[in-house]
């Protein structure tokens, strides 16, 4: 089928897109309208923790689909109790309320803090959140959000978000004030360029919010679900936070998110939030088959593993081609370009023959790589070989 026999006309128009229709994904590979192949270090935006089509989420699919899709959730469903059940046993939390994405976990977790604040804290409701963070799309999730012209898009803002500076806890420290009912940050800012939040800053992060009494608010909506070699990236710096959001990876592509909190948190009550799809069987059972293969032995070190070799691999072409480095945490990582050629960089590897390599540039001046935790080790070299060809022809 040619593309002009797409009505492509009949979506409304909210990005840019090239002139392609993916028709079929498999591990690693994407498979376009006309054949071609692209190697996809996109995966949905760090989505498809497994790569595209993993056996193990086809069968929960198919399993679960002929046995019960939505009950409502005004009832308990089997799958959604097994889900909530791992994820308190692997984690620091003891209640969990699943969504249907990243914005709306985050929006939970507004909610929620705020009510928190109303029960503890004589009302308290701002929450620091960080210049050049990402918390979603609804009006409260990007006015949490540092990210550029966000402030004024569609104006006026939902208040009570002070931006401090990742990294800098006198920044933080200097915007509590008897309002201040938590602090929410990405453990790794995705959208701001994969900038990590320092071991270091995390801990005082965490015994800063203690003495104030405020919540300490972790986004891994795309740190989480083994991105960064730990299943959660809190983790890697050894605290313990009172809050945290879960999507992308927790679905493997399906629509699938999760707010957990402390049982001392856990304050709504009936009529405060709620959800039509929320935790129905269908996306919680692909939710299990997903956290059980991210918790087979030895996967999570294999993930550390590639992380450290594609990092080293990134090194060696930021020396070859005069770049400024590369940063990051387990495979989320970014590669620094030193001048706005991003794009470019894009679109030359889109084009590619006789097979594609798709990249993300969230900022001109770098790429950002989230493969599939399984990529291989052959297609990190053939990534690699593909980068290394076009940074010729760009550098020259």
């Amino acid at each position: 089928m040619e593309y002009s026999q797409y009505n492509v006309n009949a979506l409304m128009y909210i990005t840019p897109r090239p002139e392609l229709v993916f028709t079929e994904g498999s591990g690693m590979w994407l498979t376009d309208h006309k054949g071609k192949r692209y190697l996809d270090y996109l995966q949905g935006w760090a989505v498809n923790c497994l790569g595209h089509s993993p056996q193990c989420i086809q069968d929960a699919l198919v399993k679960q689909s002929k046995t019960l899709i939505n009950p409502s959730p005004a009832f308990y469903n089997a799958p959604a109790i097994e889900l909530a059940t791992m994820l308190t046993e692997n984690s620091c939390f003891d209640r969990v309320f699943f969504a249907n994405s990243g914005a709306e976990a985050n929006e939970g977790a507004i909610k929620l803090a705020r009510k928190w604040g109303q029960k503890n804290k004589n009302g308290a409701f701002e929450i620091i959140t960080f210049d050049h963070g990402f918390h979603g799309r609804t009006l409260a999730t990007m006015s949490a959000s540092g990210k550029p012209g966000w402030d004024t898009i569609f104006a006026p803002q939902v208040s009570g978000f002070p931006k401090a500076d990742l990294n800098d806890i006198a920044s933080v420290e200097k915007l509590i004030t008897d309002k201040t009912v938590g602090v929410m940050l990405e453990p790794v800012q995705g959208e701001g360029g994969v900038l990590p939040a320092s071991r270091e800053f995390m801990q005082a992060l965490r015994e800063l919010t203690k003495k104030h009494n405020i919540l300490l608010i972790v986004d891994e909506v795309q740190s989480g679900m083994g991105r960064t070699g730990k299943l959660f990236a809190y983790e890697q710096s050894g605290i313990e936070p009172d809050i945290m959001t879960l999507a992308k990876g927790i679905g493997g592509g399906v629509p699938l998110a999760a707010l957990l909190c402390r049982e001392e948190v856990a304050c709504f009550v009936p009529g405060d939030q709620g959800g039509t799809y929320n935790g129905n069987p269908l996306t919680t059972a692909v939710g299990i088959a997903v956290l059980k293969a991210l918790l087979e032995e030895g996967f999570l070190a294999s993930v550390q593993e590639k992380a450290d070799y594609l990092s080293k691999a990134l090194l060696k072409l930021s020396e070859q081609y005069g770049l400024q480095g590369e940063r990051g945490e387990g495979l989320l990582r970014a590669l620094k370009l030193g001048s706005d050629i991003g794009p470019q960089i894009v679109e030359a590897a889109r084009n590619m023959e006789p097979v594609g390599l798709l990249l993300n540039s969230p900022r001109p001046d770098l790429l950002r790589f989230m493969p599939a935790l399984n990529v291989s080790i052959a297609e990190l070299d053939q990534m690699i070989d593909m980068l290394g060809q076009i940074l010729q022809q760009v550098k020259k």
